[in-house]
C-alpha cells in the first residue's frame, strides 16, 4: 500500500517523449503552507536559500531515518495532474532509498507518517501509543 498522493519512482515515462523541449516551473511555500508558483528564478533561488523545507524527519534507529521535505520543483516530468513537489524518503535498513512523492503539504505529513510505520514494520520495531 502506498502512502496517500502518492506517485512511485518506478513510474516509467511515457515511449518516446522528448525532455528536451520541457519547461520547469518552481515553487515555493507560503506561511500557511500553500504552494504558490514563482515566475522569477532569482526570486525563487532567494526563497530556497532560507526556507525550512521540512515535512517531517523520523529517526527509527542510529541507522534508520525517514525525511519528507518540499522540493520546489515540479517532479511529475509526465503525464496529467497536479506538480508533485514533496518527497518521502527512507534511508538505511531493508527499506533504504524507498521513496514516495505528493502533490499536497497534508499528502505529504500523512505520506511520511505512513512511510515511518512501513520502516518500523520492516525491522520489527513496535511503537506502543501512549496517552
Amino acid at each position: 500500500m502506498s502512502p496517500v498522493g502518492a506517485v512511485s519512482r518506478n513510474q516509467a515515462p511515457e515511449e518516446g517523449v522528448d525532455c528536451r523541449h520541457m519547461k520547469f516551473k518552481h515553487y515555493a511555500l507560503d506561511a500557511d503552507n500553500q504552494i504558490i508558483e514563482i515566475d522569477d528564478l532569482i526570486a525563487w533561488g532567494r526563497w530556497l536559500q532560507d526556507a525550512n523545507r521540512g515535512v517531517g524527519y523520523t529517526q527509527i534507529t542510529s541507522e534508520i531515518e525517514v525525511s519528507t521535505v518540499f522540493l520546489g520543483l515540479d517532479h511529475r516530468y509526465f503525464g496529467e495532474g497536479p506538480p508533485i513537489l514533496f518527497e518521502t524518503m527512507i534511508f538505511g535498513g531493508p527499506l533504504d532509498q524507498s521513496m514516495w512523492r505528493y502533490s499536497s503539504w497534508d499528502d505529504a505529513e500523512t505520506g511520511h507518517r505512513v512511510a515511518v510505520a512501513k520502516a518500523r514494520a520492516a525491522i520489527g520495531q513496535r511503537v506502543s501509543d501512549v496517552t
